[in-house]
């Protein structure tokens, strides 16, 4: 039998032990692991472009995990962090709901122990989610939600957005109004309608593009839906009896294509249609139109057709196009794993996973980034990468061509839209 004096000395080693972090603690520690979480829609209307958010920080993660000296990416080169820690990815699935996005940031936090998030495709899922995480004192790393209002919250500090924003891409559009009235001739354009979805996303652009028209183009158009509808003939058929010279939209994933079939059905086109965001940017969706989703235009961060400027994706997008089936990455999903590879730098160079000394570093830094148009990323306060870009481009025979600014151009556009019944 232990005496009681034998008794007190084992307690107080074990005390110090716990102190001295012997005992079982957070992963960090115990399991040279950084857990990092991801909130993507893997359900719903817009699933198939957060299935391959998902697979674009996987593909980071297995770039930043194993030594890969080929691929000419920061860090590529390096196996491990801070002497042998390596990323562990806790996925899950906000089906781009707010309120769900909202809950499993909760649970990423309180109940896995993940020391940041990447997330959340639809700004409407990471506003609330990156508020718990800023709470949490956590980073979180937004690659392509675009409602400017993210970046607008100056006392956030621990939220990041590597993509660009509806406000830089609604001045963008018209500019190419602009442009097209002083080459095309007969342009003539002076309307414009515009179509979103009903949600932080679609409402903050339809208010970025007034804001940009204001004073140069007359609204004449101004068209509502809910995501997820399963049809638009009512807001086609009102785009229709107004008629507008220019089309701007905010549509995602299934009900842009819906809005595409919709439009052929009516047959009714605009001079010229610019677009947000996917579903134009998704090469999936202009696959499955074929003819249909040509001559539409939009902002676009990266597509196949870039890799002449942007070599380094490559051998990035073999890793990724393993995940996905084949499909290559479009501008949302390169931006995830931009994401994630700019966080791996930062907490590279701060030597530290103290979440505030990270941030700080983020903000301190410009960081090398070959898989973005401009070759770099940097922050200002909110968090908006200054340095993010896209072009301009109008689908024509299913590839994405390069049409302004002209200096970035390869292709002449097609002006006005060919009808539906001369393709």
């Amino acid at each position: 039998m232990f005496k009681p004096r034998m008794k007190f000395w084992i307690v107080a080693a074990v005390a110090v032990a716990l102190m001295l972090g012997a005992a079982p603690g957070p992963s960090l520690a115990q399991d040279k692991v950084i857990k990092i979480g991801t909130i993507f829609p893997l359900t719903g209307p817009v699933a198939l472009a957060g299935q391959r958010c998902k697979a674009a920080v996987e593909t980071a993660v297995d770039i930043l995990n194993n030594k890969n000296p080929a691929i000419k990416v920061p860090l590529a080169d390096k196996k491990g962090w801070l002497e042998g820690y390596k990323f562990v990815l806790v996925h899950t699935d906000s089906q781009g709901k707010p309120d769900v996005g909202k809950a499993e940031a909760e649970r990423l936090i309180n109940q896995e122990g993940v020391w940041a998030i990447i997330g959340a495709y639809n700004s409407a899922v990471s506003g609330p989610a990156s508020l718990v995480a800023e709470r949490a004192k956590k980073i979180f790393m937004c690659g392509a939600s675009s409602a400017a209002s993210l970046t607008q919250r100056k006392e956030m500090k621990y939220f990041f957005r590597t993509a660009s924003t509806d406000e830089v891409e609604s001045q963008e559009f018209t500019d190419v109004l602009a442009w097209l009235n002083k080459t095309q001739k007969n342009a003539n354009l002076k309307t414009l309608g515009i179509i979103y979805e009903n949600s932080v996303f679609g409402k903050n652009a339809a208010q970025q593009a007034m804001k940009a028209a204001a004073g140069k183009y007359q609204i004449v158009a101004d068209v509502p839906f809910n995501p997820g509808a399963t049809n638009l003939n009512s807001e086609i058929q009102t785009l229709k009896a107004k008629n507008p010279d220019a089309l701007f939209g905010a549509v995602l994933g299934a009900d842009y294509a819906l809005m595409v079939k919709t439009m052929k059905k009516m047959n009714w086109l605009p001079k010229v249609s610019l677009n947000y965001c996917s579903g134009y940017q998704d090469p999936v969706i202009a696959k499955q139109l074929g003819a249909d989703a040509d001559f539409f235009m939009g902002s676009t961060g990266y597509s196949p057709e870039f890799q002449s400027m942007m070599p380094a994706v490559a051998e990035v997008e073999k890793i990724f196009k393993s995940k996905t089936g084949g499909v290559p990455y479009d501008s949302d999903s390169i931006q995830e794993t931009i994401a994630m590879l700019v966080l791996a730098q930062a907490i590279e160079k701060a030597k530290s996973l103290d979440s505030t000394k990270v941030a700080e570093t983020l903000y301190a830094n410009t960081w090398p980034s070959p898989l973005s148009l401009s070759g770099k990323v940097a922050f200002v306060p909110g968090g908006q990468n200054k340095f993010a870009l896209s072009i301009i481009t109008q689908l024509q025979g299913g590839k994405y061509k390069k049409v302004f600014p002209t200096e970035k151009a390869d292709t002449k556009p097609v002006f006005p839209m060919k009808p539906w019944d001369k393709r």
